[in-house]
């Protein structure tokens, strides 16, 4: 059971860290103010094979529709994605993520919403890009140096995505050994030098939380990883950059009560200094959220 003794002794061993800025900026004219104020991006998932069935859209009306009302009640960004990482997912090429993507990502931008688009394909980032997204949410590294140079010309931000393999279609074991926390600081370092050398002046890191690993399957392994990065978050920052969430579901512990998981996790992520809370359940989490800052 986690304990405030748990959570004071974390924060004594890492006194220094939950002080430190991060960097913000601004996209499409809106300032993020991360250091002050943590924000929402909702979620708009263009796969059938996407579990999560409130957010799936079939037509790019639909998925249009969609992204206004998350945005009404409250997300900051709209994250748009055409391949769901579930392990038994149909594959898309690059022609066909854009024959999904495309026409929403034009229909959002052209009514003021902040796109951002899920892709691991730099084919697939151009055009999105060219289309109006005003972020790139990274989910592997096969990509990044051609991804890179292309957010830097259109002043776009980048999410960096925590992934052991090349994209999250291709990983295989999670290595939860040790201190997983100092190991994520080092790939985050390395890659957003890649990054800044590129031109990338809008950077965002996110543990990947989400992804699929075979050995993560156990229940108990993986909500246990999942909440130790939550509470572990602040020590990121330290690179300087703000952290973004992908806020998970642990379906197995709440069952048919599992739009009430990501709210549980934001508490989690919100306490662990997270500024940018990726969510399905965008009125939900935005409670949540506005019930802490009471304090």
């Amino acid at each position: 059971m986690l304990s405030l003794e748990q959570l004071a002794a974390l924060l004594e061993e890492h006194r220094q860290a939950p002080a430190v800025p991060v960097r913000e900026f601004s996209l499409g004219g809106e300032t993020f103010a991360f250091n002050s104020s943590p924000a929402i991006m909702g979620v708009v998932n263009l796969s059938p094979d996407s579990w999560y069935r409130e957010s799936v859209c079939l037509t790019a009306e639909r998925a249009i529709a969609r992204g206004l009302v998350l945005r009404a009640q409250g997300a900051r960004i709209v994250d748009v994605g055409a391949e769901s990482t579930l392990a038994q997912a149909a594959r898309l090429d690059s022609s066909a993520q854009e024959g999904r993507l495309l026409p929403v990502v034009r229909g959002l931008a052209a009514a003021g919403v902040l796109v951002s688009v899920e892709t691991y394909q730099a084919e697939v980032a151009r055009g999105c890009l060219e289309a109006g997204a005003k972020v790139i949410n990274l989910t592997g590294t096969q990509d990044a140096p051609e991804i890179f140079r292309l957010a830097a010309e259109h002043s776009a931000a980048v999410i960096l995505c925590h992934v052991q393999g090349r994209n999250p279609r291709e990983v295989g074991d999670f290595d939860a050994s040790g201190d997983v926390i100092e190991r994520m600081r080092e790939y985050f370092g390395r890659l957003s030098e890649t990054a800044e050398r590129q031109g990338v002046e809008r950077i965002l890191l996110d543990p990947g939380l989400g992804f699929y690993y075979r050995n993560l399957r156990d229940s108990a392994a993986r909500v246990r990883h999942q909440m130790t990065t939550f509470l572990n978050t602040f020590r990121l920052r330290t690179l300087g950059f703000p952290v973004c969430h992908a806020l998970p579901h642990a379906f197995e512990y709440f069952g048919e009560e599992v739009r009430c998981a990501e709210p549980f996790f934001a508490v989690l992520a919100a306490l662990g200094k997270t500024d940018l809370f990726r969510t399905h359940e965008v009125p939900r989490v935005r409670a949540v959220l506005e019930t802490l800052r009471m304090f």
